[in-house]
């Protein structure tokens, strides 16, 4: 589905999460909902057929059903489920959701800093360092769900939210966590 490692689809929960895999399936092209719930969905096809008539705002409705059957048949009721509470607590209520990825970093790193660039470089928000500073300087970056204002800002243990972890975003719909260690 994807044609590079970074955009590939994985089934081994080693190589993708089920949060992702999950996300993969909610973020689908309006257009290609009806045909991915008749091919990766065990769904009868009567209700196919309904999800797939659905338009506007309703047809997120199908996307999330689409989301968890998939997630379902490749990793299970409970992955699917805690996938679906983690995209609808991070992108619904804006809170932290328990499956977003996560790196666990030791509380002396961040309490000398670190370049908010380099977090989201090693936490797979961008593909590198020039990446993740372009994407700063594009406004694409966010620290707590506060756009990044410089490129060279500095993530640091004053950054923990209420929930105990930083979290850092590249764009509206790629989070992670950082975790104190």
């Amino acid at each position: 589905m994807g044609k590079t490692a970074s955009g590939a689809v994985w089934l081994n929960a080693d190589r993708l999460a089920p949060y992702d895999y999950w996300q993969y399936w909610r973020n689908t092209h309006d257009a290609d909902v009806g045909r991915f719930l008749r091919l990766f969905t065990d769904l009868p096809l009567d209700e196919i057929g309904r999800l797939e008539a659905l338009q506007g705002a309703e047809l997120n409705d199908a996307k999330k059903i689409l989301a968890h059957e998939a997630t379902m048949l490749c990793h299970g009721e409970t992955a699917a489920r805690s996938a679906a509470d983690t995209a609808r607590k991070t992108f619904e209520e804006g809170a932290v959701g328990d499956a977003l990825p996560s790196t666990d970093i030791p509380r002396a790193e961040l309490e000398a800093g670190i370049p908010a660039y380099e977090l989201m470089r090693r936490l797979g928000l961008a593909a590198s360092n020039g990446a993740a500073r372009r994407l700063i300087k594009g406004g694409g970056g966010r620290l707590n769900d506060t756009p990044i204002k410089t490129e060279k800002a500095l993530v640091t243990l004053a950054d923990i939210n209420p929930q105990g972890v930083v979290k850092l975003s590249a764009g509206k719909k790629r989070h992670a966590l950082v975790r104190p260690v």
